[in-house]
């Protein structure tokens, strides 16, 4: 991946000074989806192992470290939210820009009021929803708690109740509020595995509690709720639009602030205007939406203003007016890239597999079903780092529509591609 060479990045490089991060397996972590958002979260089995790993890494976040800890949506690097310079160590292990809020993790709903200044009636609403779960509700901040790094310097501060039992225990026995973004390099795809943690971290963070894998795959959605009761959506996550809406009131939830995503679901082009390859360079430097990025302010919740999610090769995002142009146009420019050299990868849903000529990229990967998001959801992230594991340069993605889940999934997808969307017509 390319370095961040922008002044807006806390750091240039990664300093790599700990010896050893330390790596605890758990054997009550929890797989798959979990319990739904709002519900009751199991207790952690009372293997005494567990409860050791789980107080010998409250201990590193009391003490000033740095830890990461598998949650419902995806593995997150935590560190106490009230020190500096445990945060600067999350920081300078993602190499984040420094302009990118962080979103605060609790374990109790009354740890709310040391934080945060008032809680309108419709956010609290949607914590007794959807807490503990995929949820994050930026809130206006209480002078001089949290490092001010956490927030990026604004007046607002995101948070959320995991709903994961080894986030939620780690948090109680930490005692304190824990920052924390996901558990990756900066820009690379979100950790859904423990292992995705030390491929990019080991030897840059202090700790790795590996619980499993994560249930949701993506990361949390994060809405503001305005003075008349609207809710903003920040960002689309875990917990859909539709969802909102049921609790919030039918036309009080506005859509996450993002023309691509209009776009794509129109088959309009983003970056690419015809059906060529995106011409982007890998790891996501490239493309509108980093280009956007410059100079513009900073962002009220995470994954708003830079590229995110990106394999290291080259990604387009294929749209068209049926399954079988997007196929047909995916499969020429394939092969195109593979008779110039280019090692290459399809990410595509099971419905279409049938309509592409056998073995059309040297690593193909199937999100499963159109039917099943939550599926597409789970896996989007672990299918992206395959691409990796295939050395693949050159790769293209099967757009989905946006509605429900897809919508997370799509702005996902935008941001890995720099919003370099390909028009099969």
């Amino acid at each position: 991946m390319t370095e961040p060479k922008d002044s807006s990045f806390a750091v240039q490089r990664r300093s790599g000074n700990i010896d050893a991060t330390l790596y605890w397996s758990l054997t009550s972590g929890i797989t798959g989806p979990g319990p739904a958002a709002g519900q009751d979260i199991p207790s952690v089995p009372s293997a005494e192992s567990d409860r050791e790993a789980i107080a010998a890494a409250a201990a590193m976040l009391r003490s000033g470290g740095t830890v990461a800890f598998p949650t419902e949506t995806v593995y997150g690097l935590g560190a106490d939210a009230r020190n500096t310079p445990a945060v600067e160590a999350v920081f300078a292990a993602k190499g984040r820009p420094s302009d990118n809020p962080l979103i605060v993790h609790i374990a109790r709903r009354e740890e709310l009021e040391g934080l945060v200044i008032g809680v309108h009636p419709v956010a609290s609403a949607l914590m007794d929803a959807f807490w503990p779960g995929p949820l994050t509700l930026v809130l206006p901040v209480r002078p001089g708690v949290l490092s001010p790094l956490v927030t990026a310097g604004l007046d607002t501060v995101g948070v959320r109740m995991p709903g994961h039992p080894v986030a939620l225990a780690l948090l109680r026995a930490a005692e304190c509020p824990v920052a924390a973004p996901s558990a990756n390099r900066s820009g690379r795809p979100s950790p859904t595995l423990a292992a995705h943690v030390m491929e990019d971290l080991a030897g840059y963070i202090g700790g790795v509690l590996d619980g499993g894998a994560a249930g949701v795959g993506l990361e949390s959605t994060v809405v503001q709720v305005q003075p008349d009761g609207t809710v903003a959506v920040l960002r689309p996550g875990g917990i859909t639009a539709e969802q909102l809406a049921a609790v919030a009131g039918t036309g009080a939830v506005a859509p996450a602030p993002a023309l691509a995503l209009a776009d794509a679901a129109a088959g309009h082009s983003g970056g690419q205007s015809q059906a060529t390859p995106p011409q982007v360079s890998g790891g996501g430097t490239g493309g509108a939406a980093a280009q956007a990025a410059e100079g513009s302010p900073a962002p009220r919740a995470p994954g708003m203003k830079y590229t995110h999610y990106a394999p290291r090769g080259a990604l387009g995002i294929v749209r068209g007016s049926s399954p079988q142009r997007v196929a047909e146009t995916a499969a020429s420019l394939l092969q195109a890239a593979q008779r110039e050299g280019g090692i290459t990868g399809l990410l595509l849903f099971e419905e279409h597999r049938a309509l592409y000529p056998a073995d059309p990229a040297a690593c193909v990967v199937s999100l499963g079903s159109l039917a099943s998001p939550e599926e597409a959801a789970r896996s989007l992230y672990a299918a992206l780092r395959r691409f990796d594991e295939a050395g693949a340069t050159y790769i293209l993605a099967e757009a989905c529509p946006v509605t429900g889940l897809g919508a997370a999934i799509m702005n996902r997808l935008m941001k890995a591609a720099g919003e370099a969307v390909i028009d099969a017509g």
